[in-house]
């Protein structure tokens, strides 16, 4: 049932954005100590704050997301809700792959990739017992859910 009010909500982007732009600001304003979890959707999921460069206008863009960690490396999932169109910032970071993460308060540089498959074996089943709705998400969209790694820079 959540996933599939994540799913409308998302589709709503009037809605969707102005919420993570808010709880990535709360989450690096209050360093995570007050918003370190989801808020909505998955209660337990530790959450970052992502911030990007617009691909078209080069600006900064901020959004909250749920997270595994594995090793140096952090795992974050380009769901958008299983929508058709993958999220922005997964676009932005196609285009431009130095990103800023903000996670436990504490601000690092980060270079994207694409998870590898055994990579995407051993991390997708940790993002389901967070959200079982991730897996829900795979069944609403015919594109592939990548996840995506964050490694420092």
């Amino acid at each position: 049932m959540l996933a599939r009010l994540s799913h409308f909500l998302s589709s709503q982007r009037r809605l969707a954005v102005p919420f993570t732009r808010a709880h990535a600001w709360l989450l690096r304003r209050t360093r995570g100590r007050f918003i370190g979890r989801n808020l909505l959707f998955a209660p337990g999921q530790r959450v970052l704050a992502l911030t990007t460069r617009g691909r078209k206008s080069g600006e900064q863009r901020t959004t909250a997301m749920g997270y595994e960690r594995d090793g140096a490396a952090v795992f974050v999932v380009a769901s958008n809700s299983g929508l058709d169109r993958p999220p922005a910032w997964w676009l932005n970071l196609q285009e431009h792959a130095e990103a800023e993460i903000d996670l436990a308060g504490e601000r690092r540089r980060v270079r994207a990739r694409e998870a590898t498959p055994d990579e995407f074996d051993r991390i997708w089943p940790r993002f389901l017992d967070d959200f079982s709705g991730f897996e829900d998400y795979r069944s609403y969209t015919e594109r592939e859910i990548p996840l995506v790694a964050l490694e420092p820079r």
